[in-house]
């Protein structure tokens, strides 16, 4: 029977595996928004999203409930690491009865006892300046918190039953207790109490609006949590964060630091927030009946709560007294133990305590200190029965660290999955009867844990005074993160645009649109917009071979296009262009140009055909005709003499003369935003309109010839290139320009030039998270402050970083590392959500401006057409509109907001360069076949 009884209690490592399987699905469940409500883990948020880091500092009331008491702290902390804060306290007795009683008199009750405390312990300052006191609540019963200082009682517990509080914010029933207090007038004014107000008479207060005249403090409830939260929080020590807490008293509980986005019934998404397992209530949908012995059993119908619970009263202290008489009742009953003596003692419920386990199980010197106890208790022990029940003892303390170790190491393993981890090591604070009292607690929970989770390296620290010290540090952290929170606001708010600057943006946008159309007013336009002469778009009957030449660099290509019934076939060749001719003589560099056009006809079987051949020439010139356009300057590092001023085109086909090579005709000369246009209009017919968003930016739309002062003729529409990127260089743009968008536009080779691309393409947001990155370094808010040297070289943050950290949802934290070491950066996990911060905060902008630009050039082309509502396509190229995982579903919300009547599609661009320059030249071709 007692070996029988023993293998009861012990559960094999199969089945803690199992276990620990099935409490990880019920976190889930528990963090799910759809599962919630079944989950038996709850996995309560918190709102706590940061462990202490050391530098927290001032003075902070702490209340907590107890079983009959109420306690009251007051604890400074100095910013040390929190290595001596400097506490006082004072224990109130609850009076009989109000445990059951009206809510409204238990919290006046508290309030009264903080009233009282500081009556006695907080000087009247003579100067009128009153101290501010946040206060931490410790309230250790089931909550839903929708905020840090919110917080609805789910259900009472512990012999607490007061009416009126259940489905009620605790946190503003306390507080409105207490503001009642002072309005009564009933605090006790007591001055220079000897003990310990010396040392408070220094604390600097503050004003406070709510104060009441005389009264030298003013207390608001910043924060209320339970004890195991407060575990986690004092054992986080300056260097060593703490991450998880586990509570093994007469309950058990534990919480741990997840990342936030998967906690879904909280809203916040970003970093990480605390949550209350409530892993007591493991087990309550079955999960544990195999392990569930008679003798728990019998205790659970004897609680007050048969049925719930489950999981915690068969690990809590509470609970592992009765455990043992009731398995010393079934062991009687079978005569294994006292026979021939009487044993009914035993069936008196609570005979057998929590403190008697503890000695029996702690006793290494025989069985006199067992049969001791028994005796006391009224038993006649024979010197067997000492040792079974010693037997008995110690297998259910040993199942009870058994069960929290593999509670810990589903934790544990969730962590470390979450978090993209392949080993996880961790800070886990303990606190409560069952770790203090029993030795071997912590090697079990070690041993176990281990074996369960070999990925996951634990590190316990006691946890010293959880509920007190514990509360006033998540109240610090609380207070520290609001003043952090309120510096970063201040050093990001002018890059966060309301939509009134967006419509402003739109606004002047389309004034300088006017301006850059008008004749008169074109040369003073900020946006040029430059006629290209490409008069149609692809209407899908397009047919032939086309060529296109794309030059923008050292490396050129030269396609074939062939368009038929069936679409789009390309083939294509890279030919390099050697310095030599780069910086030769123009009719050398445009002999081996064509010579390369010959060798690529020739592979392609072509040369005996005359192909149109549409130009994309990626430098700065004057367009004068669909093929004709002045060369401006030269870029890139090419400066071939004999260029500058000439018609490009004229001079593609002077060589091609001299090469007497008649296999193409230059019909169009485009740049890539129109060739990105034509591109995608070959696939929908409704693209007029093309949009670059990568290392630079630019537009192109077409409108109505009869707007567009430059050219001659008021018939059809001509494609217009905005040269955007421009826009804001008349200053227009001068009060959207933050302090960091002014030192990056400083150090740029072309200062006060291009500035709305500035502020926008993928070449600038790097340079500008950088320095935002540095005055935040500069002001305490990232790096502790630390200097960061290789931050201060320029371009260092490259704009890709920004794709890689907004990405990363909490789960790639290893992407973000590798980014930090990059650039040798000590970065915490904070500081890597606040850089995430910066970066969402940046690239947010960017899409917002480019969409109000957007915005005003649809809004133009609705008003031009004379329709009530607009539908258009945008064609769309640029690595940071492709690759940026948000850019472009802000761009379309944004853009949604400013042009309401506007159903705007975007479609994205495949070779605008080379593509789209072959297509403008098919429709050329087509529009010169139907004029002939």
């Amino acid at each position: 029977q007692i070996q029988r009884a023993l293998r009861s209690l012990s559960i094999p490592l199969e089945r803690l595996h199992i276990m620990k399987g099935h409490m990880m699905q019920d976190m889930c469940k528990g963090l799910s928004r759809q599962t919630h409500a079944q989950a038996k883990v709850r996995m309560l948020p918190t709102y706590i999203c940061s462990t202490p880091n050391g530098t927290e500092k001032g003075n902070f009331l702490v209340v907590e409930l107890c079983q009959n008491q109420v306690r009251t702290l007051l604890v400074t902390l100095y910013g040390d690491g929190n290595m001596s804060p400097q506490m006082m306290y004072k224990i109130f007795t609850m009076p009989e009865g109000i445990l059951q009683s009206e809510g409204e008199a238990l919290f006046d009750f508290i309030a009264q006892c903080v009233s009282q405390f500081l009556a006695e312990t907080v000087s009247p300052d003579t100067t009128g300046t009153e101290l501010y006191l946040p206060l931490g609540f410790v309230f250790p019963f089931t909550c839903q918190q929708t905020q840090l200082d919110k917080a609805e009682l789910l259900s009472w517990s512990k012999g607490f039953n007061c009416s009126g509080v259940v489905g009620k914010d605790v946190v503003q029933l306390l507080q409105s207790a207490i503001d009642k207090q002072d309005k009564q007038g009933q605090q006790d004014k007591q001055e220079g109490e000897a003990n310990g107000a010396g040392w408070l008479s220094s604390l600097k207060g503050r004003k406070s609006s709510q104060s009441t005249p005389g009264k030298p403090y003013h207390v608001e409830v910043v924060a209320l949590m339970n004890d195991t939260v407060g575990t986690m929080m004092t054992c986080s020590m300056e260097g060593r964060p703490c991450e998880v807490a586990i509570v093994a008293d007469k309950g058990s509980n534990c919480c741990f630091m997840a990342e936030a986005y998967l906690v879904e019934t909280a809203e916040e998404t970003s970093g990480r927030m605390c949550v209350n397992t409530e892993w007591g209530c493991f087990g309550d949908d079955g999960a544990l009946n195999d392990v569930f012995t008679p003798y728990d059993v019998s205790v659970d119908e004897e609680s007050y709560n048969p049925g719930e619970k489950r999981f915690e009263k068969m690990v809590g202290t509470l609970y592992l007294g009765e455990i043992v008489r009731h398995a010393l009742i079934a062991l009687t009953a079978e005569k294994a133990i006292f026979t021939g003596t009487d044993a009914a003692v035993l069936k008196e419920k609570g005979v057998f305590t929590m403190q008697h386990v503890l000695d029996i199980v702690n006793n290494e010197d025989g069985i006199t200190e067992v049969q001791r106890i028994l005796e006391a208790l009224g038993l006649q022990p024979s010197e067997r029965d000492c040792g079974r029940v010693q037997q008995i003892c110690r297998a259910v303390m040993g199942r009870a660290a058994t069960l929290h170790a593999t509670g810990l190491a589903a934790i544990l393993s969730y962590m470390c999955q979450t978090r993209d981890l392949e080993t996880l090591m961790v800070n886990v604070g303990v606190e409560g009867e069952l770790y203090a009292g029993y030795p071997r607690f912590e090697e079990i929970l070690l041993s176990v844990s281990r074996l369960l989770s070999p990925e996951c390296m634990p590190t316990l620290l006691a946890s010293r005074d959880g509920s007190g010290r514990g509360a006033a540090m998540v109240t610090a952290v609380a207070l520290r993160l609001a003043a952090q929170r309120r510096a970063v606001n201040e050093v990001l708010a002018p890059l966060r645009l309301s939509r009134a600057d967006l419509e402003k943006v739109q606004a002047l946008m389309r004034e300088e649109m006017d301006k850059g159309l008008g004749k008169e007013t074109n040369p003073s336009a900020s946006v040029r917009m430059l006629p290209t002469y490409v008069s149609h778009t692809p209407d899908g009957t397009e047919r032939g071979d086309f060529l296109a030449l794309d030059l923008g660099g050292t490396n050129f290509r030269v396609l074939v296009v062939r368009v038929t019934e069936d679409g789009i076939t390309m083939a294509s060749e890279i030919y390099v262009i050697p310095v030599a001719v780069m910086q030769g003589t123009g009719e050398e560099l445009f002999d081996h140009i064509i010579d390369c056009i010959i060798d690529f006809q020739t592979k392609q079987k072509l040369v005996t055909q005359m192909l149109p051949l549409g130009f994309t020439f990626s430098f700065p010139c004057q367009q004068v005709g669909l093929d004709k356009a002045l060369l401006l300057t030269w870029t890139k590092g090419f400066s071939a003499s004999g260029c500058v001023g000439q018609d490009v085109v004229q001079l593609l086909r002077d060589a091609a003369k001299r090469k007497r090579h008649l296999g193409m005709d230059v019909v169009a000369l485009v740049n890539d935003t129109v060739g990105t246009m034509m591109a995608c209009g070959y696939d929908d017919p409704k693209c007029e309109i093309g949009l670059i968003v990568g290392t630079g930016t630019n537009a192109c739309y077409m409108e109505e010839m009869r707007n567009v002062g430059t050219v001659e003729g008021d018939q059809g529409r001509m494609c217009i290139n905005m040269e955007w990127g421009a826009f804001g260089d008349n200053g227009c743009l001068d009060h959207l320009f933050t302090h960091f968008d002014q030192v990056v536009d400083e150090t740029t080779i072309n200062p006060g030039k291009q500035r709305f691309e500035k502020l926008i393409s993928g070449m600038y947001l790097g340079e500008i998270v950088r320095q935002i990155l540095l005055v935040m370094t500069e002001k305490e808010l990232l790096f502790q402050g630390k200097p960061c040297p290789k931050l201060q070289t320029k371009d260092i943050f490259k704009t890709k970083f920004l794709s890689t950290i907004e990405l990363s949802n909490g789960l790639a934290l290893r992407q973000i590392r590798a980014i930090l070491n990059e650039l040798e950066l000590d970065a915490s996990f904070e500081d890597s959500v606040l850089m995430r911060e910066v970066c969402q905060t940046v690239s947010l902008r960017a899409a917002q401006l480019c969409a109000a630009g957007l915005a005003a050039v649809v809004e133009k082309m609705r008003e031009n057409r004379g329709l009530d509502q607009l539908s258009v396509t945008v064609g769309v190229d640029g690595t940071l509109y492709k690759l940026h995982p948000c850019f472009s579903n802000n761009l379309q919300k944004t853009l949604k907001d400013l042009a309401p009547n506007c159903n705007v599609t975007f479609l994205l661009s495949e070779d605008g360069s080379g593509k789209g320059a072959a297509l403008v030249a098919a429709v050329a071709s087509r529009a010169a076949n139907a004029m002939e």
